[in-house]
């Protein structure tokens, strides 16, 4: 039986990881709004390539100081991760271009069922009826209060089959990687971010000329842009290591369940900041809807048997019965 000082210690280190994500990803997103839409550098997938060579130089860094161990990762799971990662990241910005607003957002929401789906085929992973229940009422509350106008087109919707699909693998691979190969947070992203690095600047300049029409090497630098560009390069390090390591101790579905609370809080701040205009009772009641939602699944998936991984091996069924450990025979909570 774990202690309670060791419950204790695992709660706070997963409440400081969620706040670690919150806080990067809220702050990556302003300022990237402001790199964009003040200065002009219309260059996602080219700025999402000198986010991850900043990470690998960081990276590259520690290990050199002994801060990051020697690890081990086949290069053909480093392909599948990069592959899947970089179809995610252009998927998203040709989703967002070639759909509605509503449309986009309904795509993103249904992550988190595809998500699922792959951790009950490839992880035989089960959920209990309030797990299920929770993740639907926090689709719900999202929805509501983030979907708009909804039109579809066939390249559009192609483009956010790809951009949903490979951000769920994208993810599932996160997990699974650390857990197959014993990998931390930095380990793994001191071995895929150099190829997603360069892969990224690589294919960027020419994605974004197709997206935007305009070139990257023609922008007009300027000393206000180029200290974002830096800034958002440095705080991108920190959402990235967020990312692997919130996935990590938690799954893919966990974090895009409790991900939805960073875009309430960017709606939040967005009328705080920037004005009510967009804020009415549709958008409120939909908040209150996904966080109660967020509050039943921590709560339901924390209990036993909400959200287990079911494990077949006769070996590990004997061991446990012998020890007389307090879990099932057959059932692994994560």
């Amino acid at each position: 039986m774990s202690s309670p000082g060791k419950i204790h210690h695992k709660a706070t280190l997963d409440a400081a990881s969620w706040m670690f994500n919150v806080v990067t990803s809220v702050g990556i997103i302003i300022i990237n709004k402001a790199l964009m839409a003040t200065y002009g550098f219309s260059f996602a997938t080219t700025l999402t390539g000198l986010h991850f060579a900043t990470t690998s130089l960081l990276t590259f860094i520690l290990k050199q100081l002994g801060y990051i161990q020697d690890s081990h990762l086949p290069f053909l799971d480093i392909l599948k991760f990069v592959i899947f990662a970089n179809f995610s990241i252009v998927g998203m910005n040709v989703s967002l271009m070639w759909n509605s607003v509503g449309f986009y957002q309904i795509a993103k929401l249904s992550m988190i069922p595809v998500s699922c789906f792959l951790e009950v085929v490839l992880d035989k992973v089960q959920y209990s009826r309030d797990t299920k229940l929770s993740i639907l009422l926090v689709l719900l509350g999202v929805g509501v209060c983030t979907v708009t106008d909804v039109s579809v087109n066939m390249k559009g919707f192609v483009a956010a089959v790809v951009a949903v699909w490979s951000t769920a693998l994208q993810q599932y691979y996160v997990h699974h990687l650390q857990r197959k190969y014993s990998l931390g947070s930095f380990n793994l992203l001191g071995h895929t971010a150099p190829v997603q690095a360069a892969s990224l600047l690589l294919v960027g300049p020419f994605s974004d000329y197709w997206l935007t029409g305009k070139r990257v090497d023609a922008y007009g630098y300027t000393f206000m842009s180029l200290t974002f560009l830096i800034l958002s390069c440095t705080i991108a390090v920190g959402t990235n290591l967020s990312q692997f390591i919130c996935i990590g101790r938690f799954t893919a579905v966990t974090f895009q369940v409790l991900g939805h609370m960073k875009t309430i809080l960017v709606l939040t701040l967005g009328f705080i900041f920037f004005g009510k205009e967009g804020l009415n009772l549709q958008v409120i009641i939909g908040m209150a809807i996904a966080i109660l939602g967020m509050i039943w699944y921590g709560n339901a998936s924390s209990k036993p048997g909400g959200k287990e991984r079911r494990s077949f091996s006769s070996t590990s069924s004997k061991a446990l019965k012998h020890t007389g450990s307090e879990s099932s025979d057959l059932d692994e909570k994560i």
